[in-house]
């Protein structure tokens, strides 16, 4: 057992000698002294156990519960059904550890685990290999563009869609601000799909990054793609926030794409007020060994036996740090165990079936609210979503659907894109049951 043992006086006069300090209040001084507290931290009263509980149960009521609300918003985080069998096996001891473990010796449960999860996502996404997860869907992303970047030996431009989730492009930026490297965005059409005349004109790309299903919900010519990437000679990133879209849809991998980034959140994870999410990361075998994180792989022992190890992993705490491609330091191993017992639960028959369901239902309830009088935007192929132009007073229609019908009607466009005033992005999952989407379109002809 490792003991506790403070610094003594001696040991903090030594450290501070030798990095040039006189007391430990100078290691501060980087600090404005304006933003110091110099009168300590104002705390409430302690309370005991009791009134501690019954004080956060009071927090509690303040919020809503999901359960007993309609949902119609998506845009990147989505409502599905989670089988029962699930959360059961993700709960046991065995998965649900404070570290994710890669030991060979004592890991081979987790790692057989995540090698299914890896083959698993390499046939849904079509491509040749998958990393044993990242963060979320925009780090994912993120390191798409910079393997695009680092790859082409002139280029320092990454081109990406304006119809790729914004909370995805801004990390992005994130990323490349710090950098020599620019980021251009791509304009969208009429029919809310990407303007792809736009960026023929553009030069100077080591990527293209295009978000299918976009953030609109619309389908993206992804065979056209490819071939303005490679007469660029820039590498195609195809990126996705509905994982489960690729039940029904071609995969990136048969339009050739290099790279497939985006979100695993569909795929047996709870919306949890928006997180943790899951980073999915998969790409051609000439991009094994640019991608960041790890890859788990099958080999045989001494004696011939079946045994997984962490075959590859191109991250700093593994490789000397000016070889790693990236310094992401974990992954979101537990949800990636979660998407690969609910991939392995549904089988290819029942994603294609959930797939199915989420596309007719959005469709239903679009032409529902249009015959509600709200007005269809975009004329393109989606998949359970889509964006409507509302009434002006749907603001406040929404506020009361919310408060008094316990249902969250849309999301409003406005904030993402100052163009689209008055239109909303509708979203409908298996969740959604007819009679929801009746009862919807006839609350917002009152």
């Amino acid at each position: 057992m490792m003991r506790y043992l403070p610094h003594t006086s001696e040991d903090i006069e030594s450290m501070l000698d030798i990095i040039g300090h006189k007391t430990l209040d100078n290691l501060f001084d980087t600090i404005p002294e304006n933003l110091r507290t110099k009168d300590g931290i104002t705390l409430p009263d302690s309370l005991s156990e009791w009134d501690l509980n019954a004080h956060m149960e009071m927090l509690a009521k303040k919020n809503y519960a999901a359960n007993p609300y309609t949902c119609f918003m998506g845009a990147g985080s989505y409502d599905h059904y989670i089988p029962a069998i699930v959360p059961y096996l993700i709960s046991r001891s065995e998965f649900m550890t404070a570290y994710t473990p890669y030991q060979p010796e004592i890991s081979q449960g987790t790692l057989q685990g995540i090698y299914e999860f890896q083959t698993m996502i390499t046939h849904l996404l079509g491509m040749d290999i998958a990393t044993a997860s990242h963060y979320d869907g925009g780090t994912a992303l993120a390191e798409a563009a910079l393997i695009s970047l680092r790859n082409h030996k002139t280029a320092s431009t990454v081109a990406v869609s304006r119809l790729t989730h914004p909370h995805h492009r801004h990390i992005i930026k994130t990323y490349l601000r710090p950098t020599r490297f620019k980021i251009i965005e791509i304009p969208y059409n009429t029919d809310g799909t990407t303007d792809l005349k736009a960026l023929g004109k553009m030069d100077d790309l080591a990527g293209i990054c295009i978000q299918s299903p976009n953030f609109f919900g619309h389908i993206e010519d992804l065979e056209r793609i490819r071939h303005i990437a490679t007469a660029k000679e820039a590498m195609m990133v195809t990126s996705f926030t509905e994982a489960l879209a690729y039940g029904l849809l071609k995969s990136p991998g048969s339009f050739g794409t290099d790279i497939a980034a985006g979100e695993g959140q569909s795929l047996g994870i709870s919306q949890s007020f928006g997180g943790p999410g899951l980073g999915l990361l998969a790409g051609t075998t000439k991009q094994m060994r640019n991608l960041p994180g790890r890859l788990v792989g099958k080999t045989t022992d001494t004696k011939g036996r079946r045994g997984y190890v962490l075959t590859l992993a191109t991250r700093e705490q593994h490789i000397r740090r000016e070889k790693a491609s990236s310094n992401i330091c974990s992954n979101n191993g537990l949800c990636a165990m979660t998407a690969g017992i609910y991939l392995a639960t549904l089988g290819k028959i029942g994603i294609r079936k959930i797939a199915q369901l989420n596309h007719d239902k959005a469709a239903y309830l679009k032409a529902a609210l249009t015959r509600s009088g709200f007005t269809p935007v975009f004329d393109s192929p989606f998949f359970n979503e889509f964006v409507m132009k509302v009434p002006e007073n749907f603001r406040k229609k929404r506020t009361d659907l919310l408060k008094n019908k316990h249902m969250l009607a849309g999301i409003a466009l406005e904030p993402f894109y100052p163009e689209l005033e008055n239109h909303y992005l509708f979203c409908a999952t298996e969740t959604v049951s007819k009679e929801h989407m009746d009862r919807l379109a006839m609350e917002v002809q009152k």
